[in-house]
């Protein structure tokens, strides 16, 4: 195999799919393949989030949604953060993996697959979680710092573990 660079993640606003008013990009942000990343009014990219666009899938963050610090985002299978969700520092959202093959073959010579990833309206994805190919996080969800989301969280819920699991609704007493 014969590797490639990507690039190395510096943009100018025009480069973007879509950019749009108030925003604040802080310094050492880094998007690849800006063109396929869209961006709505009022959002916040914290100091050296990664944005990776792709051909394959868009990146789609709504007005009103904070992302913070050191979030690595990789959109080849298609992501959508939903309006005043917020992404904590460190969190990683993914949408492709390697498909399982036989032994001894190398796991980097395995096809990749690919799904998207919903961080639905009003979420809250705490410090250090990863959100896994294919999860989606329904509108007002609470994950907790440090969890491993895939599959569905439903709207309203509080997640948290290795893997999250919903612990009880918003509102409901622990």
């Amino acid at each position: 195999m014969t590797w490639r660079s990507h690039g190395t993640g510096r943009f100018v606003p025009a480069d973007l799919g879509a950019l749009g008013e108030r925003c604040v990009i802080e310094e050492g942000v880094l998007v690849f393949n800006a063109g396929h990343v869209f961006i709505g009014d009022d959002v916040y990219l914290g100091h050296r989030a990664m944005l990776k666009g792709d051909t394959r899938g868009e990146l789609r963050i709504e007005s009103g949604a904070w992302i913070g610090q050191d979030c690595y985002f990789h959109s080849a299978g298609g992501i959508r953060v939903g309006e005043r969700a917020g992404i904590g520092p460190r969190v990683m959202v993914l949408t492709s993996t390697h498909a399982e093959t036989p032994a001894p073959a190398p796991v980097l010579d395995s096809e990749l697959e690919f799904a998207p990833v919903e961080i639905g309206a009003g979420c809250d994805v705490g410090i250090g979680a990863i959100v896994l190919p294919g999860a989606r996080i329904g509108a007002g969800a609470q994950i907790g710092a440090g969890a491993v989301v895939s599959g569905d969280i439903p709207a309203g819920a509080v997640a948290a573990g290795v893997p999250a699991k919903v612990l009880r609704m918003r509102g409901e007493r622990a």
